[in-house]
């Protein structure tokens, strides 16, 4: 039996892939380092090698962490829609929540904007490509749930469509330093939604 594998190894472990979901949200890729995840957990420096065989394997499962926790939330929040008469900004506001993340307040623009900064940054780390596929299978098939269920149903295609129109949408408002991108998106999405 390893340390890992013990009740107290799993519990250490757990903390240190939470302390670096945490690291990774609020400052992105360059924020997951061995000495500030360790300090997060309170935990020793050596426990972040101990438990992971390299930065890379905590990355990666900082962000399976991260992203799950996502999915279920998304997954939670489409169960609580009204069964009957779910209004198109509800819709939208659950698809908005899982491509962009929570709304966080006066923090909302800056966590967005790291969000598609992870995303870009992904191409980098080709260790994150398989994990990033499944999830990004897993977020379309909510999605098509969640337009399902609304009682606007898309095809694949229109899916990738839609998620194009909400990233391009964001990019621009991030780029022209709107405050509020989320609503840029909420406003781009509507329009071609409403029939």
């Amino acid at each position: 039996m390893t340390a890992a594998s013990t009740p107290k190894g799993e519990r250490r472990r757990q903390a240190l892939v939470e302390a670096a979901a945490t690291l990774l949200v609020e400052g992105g890729f360059e924020a997951v380092r061995h000495r500030a995840v360790a300090e997060r957990a309170d935990l020793p420096l050596a426990s972040t090698t101990y438990y992971f065989d390299s930065l890379d394997e905590l990355v990666t499962a900082a962000v399976e962490h991260h992203s799950r926790a996502e999915l279920v939330r998304g997954h939670a929040l489409l169960e609580e829609l009204p069964a009957e008469k779910r209004d198109l900004d509800s819709v939208i506001e659950l698809v908005l929540d899982q491509l962009l993340g929570p709304r966080a307040g006066e923090r909302d623009a800056e966590l967005v904007l790291l969000r598609y900064e992870r995303l870009v940054a992904t191409f980098r780390r080709p260790y994150l490509r398989p994990l990033m596929r499944t999830l990004g299978t897993e977020l379309r098939s909510l999605l098509h749930e969640v337009f399902t269920r609304s009682g606007t149903p898309v095809d694949a295609l229109r899916l990738e469509q839609l998620i194009a129109l909400v990233d391009g949408a964001v990019v621009n408002a991030l780029i022209e330093v709107n405050p509020d991108p989320r609503a840029v998106a909420h406003r781009m999405l509507r329009d071609s939604l409403q029939p």
